[in-house]
């Protein structure tokens, strides 16, 4: 039956599995394949062009597995790939970002959020539009934070150096209107308790990855692709190259350890199945 398929979810990296963790919490009936684009990595210094045929790349790797539905767990990708990802996939696909801007409007009160994310991600400005398509009124503060990434693969999480490096990027553009914050990066949630410690507690922090798995399991229950049964098979994850770091670092953004972790040779599927993916990334496809 259609709802046994699994759900696919990709990252240009490790980030990603902490959607993936919202997800098994969420859909625990659900099988769920992950690919980490690690050989790529990272997206964020690329063009646009660039990084959206590296998310229909990305894809093309998932629907293989016969997915029902693809999970762009990552924030530039999102940000800059999903309307062709909408256009000319044959599955239902969504990114982080439009689940984490309506999560803000939700909560706010005063209609202030503040956005971290990567400087790909601010200077996209994919979350502010967002937001005020559905608010005009508003107010959208971004801030990139760069640091925060290789801080959290390191595993400091609360350590002075972060908490210092955090009050560095937070504190000139925090105020008392801003009541609730995006965590706009799938490495963040992993610093939500020391972010706490600089927000105080007024202000909500939203969580894409929840959010995003929300909205996952609202999509395939509208959709009737739900699977209430035993899950299917184990989850499974797939990366483009080192796949010993992506499994020392990504139990720790899990939660536990990863089994079933395979290294692929990327270049050489997408030399095999480039027609495909050429057709993929054609104008004229219409699905």
């Amino acid at each position: 039956m259609k709802e046994t398929r699994p759900i696919g979810i990709f990252d240009s990296g490790i980030g990603g599995l902490t959607v993936l963790r919202q997800l098994r919490k969420l859909l625990p009936n659900e099988q769920l394949i992950y690919f980490g684009d690690t050989a790529r990595i990272p997206y964020g210094t690329k063009s646009k062009k660039l990084i959206e045929r590296y998310a229909i790349e990305d894809a093309a790797f998932l629907l293989q597995f016969d997915v029902k539905m693809i999970v762009v767990a990552c924030n530039t990708a999102s940000a800059l790939a999903m309307d062709v990802l909408k256009k000319r996939l044959p599955v239902p696909v969504t990114g982080v970002i439009r689940p984490g801007a309506l999560a803000a409007i939700r909560h706010s009160k005063k209609k202030q959020t503040l956005i971290m994310g990567t400087s790909a991600t601010v200077r996209s400005g994919a979350y502010t539009e967002a937001i005020q398509a559905q608010d005009p009124d508003f107010t959208v503060v971004a801030r990139d934070c760069p640091l925060l990434v290789p801080l959290v693969e390191e595993g400091w999480l609360d350590d002075p150096v972060t908490m210092m490096t955090l009050h560095k990027y937070l504190d000139p553009v925090l105020n008392a209107e801003i009541d609730s914050l995006i965590l706009g990066c799938t490495h963040y949630p992993l610093l939500a308790e020391s972010i706490r410690k600089v927000t105080g507690p007024d202000v909500h922090l939203i969580d894409s990855g929840y959010e995003t798995a929300y909205y996952v399991r609202e999509t395939l229950k509208q959709l009737k692709l739900e699977h209430k049964g035993t899950r299917p098979g184990e989850d499974r994850f797939y990366v483009s190259d080192i796949p010993q770091k992506f499994a020392d670092i990504g139990a720790r953004f899990l939660g536990e350890p990863l089994a079933h972790l395979k290294r692929v040779d990327f270049e050489n599927f997408l030399v095999e199945q480039n027609d495909r993916i050429e057709k993929l990334l054609s104008p004229k496809v219409e699905q």
